[in-house]
């Protein structure tokens, strides 16, 4: 098959493989965090959760990012990106340390918080970065299955820290602060990854290279205006078009993830503990979804070309999402993940694809943080306007109902826009 050889050729580049490997161990240690999150602040027992606290949650975290998001963009651009995945995982081990002596002291909701909003910020430096330096150790010809196999192998990575987490959480007697600790070592091993590959190596390029913060910030605005005419330009009208589109789906997968949440820990299940668990396996399942994606992006985007792909993935979700789980049953909603999975993972490799081949080396690192800041506000709006529609079991026909309207707009936009650009 022509994606396994592919892979093959991937997997024998020494250069991609230290970068995944810091990669899988970054993420690795994500899902641990965020399963602790999700366990301290969704599931505990003592804690009645709503929809409405879990939108605060999120906005909260990550909210706040939208703020820094663009001046981490320009960082990239200006420092090289091999010291960011050391030094912003080193910082990110001890950031997740001091939230595990906040759970221990029962101290203050808000202190969590602030805790865990570092951690996060951190890491939009990380994921940016990765992404932005994968140009740097892929030819064009297979930067597709390079964004297959890389982000899909990371997803993997966090479910499977996801995993360890109730594993370790189950064996350390329901302790949440075990748990996070474990992400801190991860953290400290994904830090120790980036110091096999040589400083200059991610770029960005020698001339390009700010070493004082101050210096670097001086231009922040200028920098980022000069981002956005770059990706407005005619040329680049793919890659804006693709971001719009993502970010939607993005608003999407808010609203249903916040249902989920709300349906596993009041509806599906009668325990906080089998809620978390189902929770668990929901994420499992939307993972097999990712990794299948992976294997069938390269080709079918490769057949329809990146942007009919993304037409493909938002039709698919607005015909089966209301299929699947209108009925509000655990097995439906397993199905739905998987295929939900599967789309999503498949329209995010297309879109990284597009953003990529079309934006310069020197801006890439402005506008994947530009990217993460579309995913941030669109996920804490999916929250927001889930918490204002989802009643307290999680149930809402509504709910589902917008959420295919709006992957069959998505659909429909890209498909117009195509042509519209075919026929120029």
């Amino acid at each position: 098959m022509p994606v396994v050889r592919d892979l093959r050729v991937l997997l024998r580049l020494r250069d991609f493989r230290r970068l995944l490997s810091v990669r899988l161990l970054s993420q690795g240690a994500d899902g641990v965090y965020q399963i602790a999150l999700a366990a301290y602040v969704v599931f505990s027992p003592e804690k009645q959760t709503s929809a409405a606290s879990i939108a605060s949650a999120m906005a909260v975290l990550l909210l706040p990012y939208s703020l820094v998001g663009p001046f981490a963009g320009v960082l990239l651009d200006r420092w090289r990106r091999r010291q960011v995945f050391l030094y912003g995982n080193l910082v990110r081990a001890l950031l997740a340390s001091a939230t595990a002596v906040l759970i221990l002291g029962d101290v203050p909701d808000w202190l969590f918080y602030v805790s865990a909003l570092c951690v996060t910020a951190v890491n939009r430096f990380v994921l940016s970065g990765l992404s932005a330096a994968l140009p740097r150790v892929v030819d064009d010809e297979r930067l597709v299955i390079a964004n297959s196999l890389s982000p899909t192998a990371g997803t993997l990575a966090a479910t499977a820290g996801g995993g360890l987490a109730f594993a370790v959480r189950l064996l350390a007697g329901d302790s949440d602060a075990a748990v996070v600790l474990l992400g801190a070592g991860l953290y400290l091993c994904g830090a120790l990854a980036a110091l096999r590959m040589p400083p200059e190596l991610l770029g960005p390029e020698p001339e390009l290279i700010q070493t004082r913060l101050g210096t670097a910030l001086a231009g922040t605005a200028r920098d980022l205006i000069a981002g956005v005419r770059h990706l407005a330009a005619p040329a680049r009208r793919s890659a804006a078009r693709a971001l719009g589109a993502m970010s939607l789906m993005r608003f999407c997968y808010g609203a249903l993830l916040v249902m989920v949440l709300m349906l596993c820990r009041y509806t599906l299940t009668s325990d906080p503990s089998d809620g978390l668990a189902l929770l668990g396996l929901a994420l499992g399942v939307s993972a097999a979804g990712f990794f299948v994606a992976a294997v069938i992006t390269p080709w079918a985007a490769g057949r329809l070309g990146p942007e009919r792909w993304i037409v493909v993935c938002a039709a698919a979700a607005a015909v089966l999402e209301p299929a699947l789980g209108l009925s509000f049953a655990t097995v439906p909603m397993l199905i739905a993940a998987f295929v939900l999975g599967l789309v999503t993972q498949g329209a995010k490799i297309a879109t990284d694809t597009i953003v990529q081949s079309a934006v310069d080396d020197g801006f890439r690192g402005r506008i994947f943080s530009v990217y993460d800041v579309l995913f941030n506000i669109a996920f804490v709006g999916a929250a927001a306007v889930a918490a204002l529609m989802l009643p307290p079991d999680g149930r809402s026909d509504i709910l589902v109902i917008a959420v295919a309207v709006v992957y069959g707009a998505v659909a429909v936009a890209m498909a117009k826009d195509r042509r519209v650009t075919a026929d120029r």
